[in-house]
């Protein structure tokens, strides 16, 4: 699959399930042990606030701490479907996918911080979406896709400490079941 098309399709599923939380489910817990549904969907967005200057050029000191803090203002639904739209665009922009990023782990190919955007929205949308009780189902390609990048760095992640330790699943576990347990989530995880 393309890799555009698998950030579209985990962007837009990330967003879709952030347009499904009920005015009371913004404080329930999530799979994230530290965070809440709002601190969950404000750590996605500033992901992808960030991610438009990162591809424009920008540092991380030239970004300060703009994205710090809540980017969700009052309006959390529109602030997800405004963050997604501008990073689809940054991501869409012509030549894009050539460039490098400057994230803390250092020079990053565009290509690659895409991949991990992907996960990001993939791993946070399961866990939106069993933390408010929506059909945790993911884009099938899109787990095939980041499955298949993911298997070749979950050694890195785990060193450094970007990812809990592997959930044990069945070995007849399906794919979404693997990848997710991969990120350290329990698969059956309930609030």
């Amino acid at each position: 699959m393309d890799p555009l098309e698998t950030y579209r399709r985990s962007l837009a599923e990330f967003t879709d399930r952030v347009e499904l939380v009920g005015p009371g489910q913004w404080s329930d817990p999530t799979p994230c042990p530290d965070w809440d549904v709002r601190a969950l969907v404000n750590h996605v967005v500033g992901e992808d606030r960030w991610s438009v200057p990162l591809l424009a050029g920008r540092t991380i000191e030239e970004v300060g701490d703009r994205y710090d803090g809540d980017v969700l203002g009052p309006d959390p639904v529109e602030a997800a479907r405004d963050a997604a739209a501008q990073a689809e665009l940054a991501f869409t922009h012509p030549g894009a996918l050539e460039r490098t990023v400057a994230l803390s782990a250092g020079e990053t190919p565009a290509d690659e911080y895409l991949h991990q955007l992907v996960a990001e929205h993939l791993i946070h949308g399961w866990d939106l979406a069993v933390a408010i009780g929506a059909d945790p189902r993911l884009d099938a390609d899109a787990v095939a896709e980041c499955a298949r990048w993911f298997g070749r760095r979950i050694g890195d992640y785990q060193r450094d400490r970007l990812i809990r330790a592997e959930a044990d699943v069945p070995a007849e576990a399906d794919q979404q079941d693997r990848l997710v347990a991969a990120f350290g989530r329990d698969p059956d995880w309930a609030p």
